[in-house]
């Protein structure tokens, strides 16, 4: 396919606008699309996405395809010292299916979404298990799904509505925002922001186990207290230290570990900052690589891992009596559990 030639701007905004983006956008662009069916349509089949930056917005449908379209910022071919022509510059992204599995990645293609944010718009059927890795980052957007979620991403927001199947979402630097329709036995819920606010909406019936963590905001819900039955504890250290401490209001203990876990949080921003910035030198590598002014681009990380979380508040309890696991943790920002609307 060859890549779209247009600066963008704007942001992706619905799965259903984004779809619409072929007759929307200006004459002299025109959106890539395609469209993969699963080999065994019978069974649930997987959509695996990997990026290097870029928003993706994921749609289930009643359909039986999988369907992507993206505008793809291409630019002009850039020109090496060495007057070579770069032939290679029209690579977009890889689109396959294989054992129920559909995969839609770059590739070796390191110079996408290292200058130009990239986005894709998919439908897939309802069923579908979706797995996304965001190298860079960028927003992301879930709905209507009932497979399982699993997002992995170094920036942006990520937002899932009309969920009803099991989430592993993680983030170093967003909020999470989180629609449930539907809780089922067996399929837990975790969210986990290194700094960003988390909400998660459920059923007012729903039964559930909770664990709420944050080390540097507060924890909130619109849950009775007949409802929703929690304890508070303040933690030192890791959690299988069983390590945890109840203080006196007037305790000196009290002041030095709220100073610890200040420091704590200080830390784990300062660790979000040097992410960022590691990611913006490999972007200012890449397009200096992509004019022809340095060596080969450095290869794009995978999204780092979360670091655990300890210390801070927890909140555990039980919603309607218990049942399926939810999970949240924020090292700096408020974690919120509220009743559907």
């Amino acid at each position: 396919m060859k890549p779209i030639r247009l600066s963008r701007s704007h942001r992706l905004v619905t799965a259903t606008v984004a779809l619409l983006l072929a007759s929307a956008l200006p004459a002299t662009a025109a959106a890539n699309s395609s469209t993969l069916k699963f080999s065994d349509p019978a069974q649930p089949g997987t959509l695996r996405i990997a990026i290097q930056s870029g928003d993706i917005s994921v749609k289930g449908t009643d359909g039986d395809a999988v369907t992507v379209q993206t505008d793809l910022p291409a630019g002009e071919a850039p020109v090496r010292k060495d007057g070579l022509r770069v032939l290679s510059e029209s690579a977009t992204f890889n689109f396959t299916e294989k054992d129920n599995v559909i995969t839609l990645d770059t590739g070796g293609n390191r110079m996408l979404g290292m200058g130009d944010d990239a986005e894709f718009a998919l439908t897939v059927p309802r069923q579908t298990r979706v797995i996304i890795s965001n190298g860079f980052g960028g927003e992301i957007e879930l709905s209507d799904l009932a497979g399982d979620i699993e997002v992995k991403s170094l920036n942006g927001e990520i937002t899932l509505r009309n969920i009803s199947g099991g989430a592993l979402v993680e983030t170093i630097n967003g909020e999470i925002e989180a629609h449930i329709v539907a809780v089922q036995d067996g399929k837990p819920l975790s969210f986990t922001s290194m700094n960003g606010e988390i909400a998660i909406h459920v059923p007012a019936e729903t039964h559930a186990n909770v664990r709420l963590r944050t080390q540097n905001g507060a924890i909130l819900t619109d849950f009775d207290e007949q409802t929703l039955v929690t304890t508070t504890e303040n933690l030192l250290g890791p959690r299988s230290a069983r390590t945890s401490v109840y203080f006196a209001e007037d305790s000196d203990i009290k002041v030095v570990m709220r100073e610890a876990i200040r420091a704590g949080a200080e830390a784990a921003r300062e660790a979000a900052e040097a992410m960022r910035e590691a990611a913006q030198a490999a972007r200012e590598a890449a397009e200096e690589a992509r004019a022809g002014q340095s060596g080969p681009v450095p290869p794009i990380p995978p999204v780092p891992p979360v670091p655990p979380m300890t210390g801070g508040k927890l909140v555990s309890g039980t919603l309607n009596g218990g049942g399926t696991e939810i999970y949240a943790a924020a090292m700096n920002g408020d974690v919120t559990l509220r009743r559907a609307r």
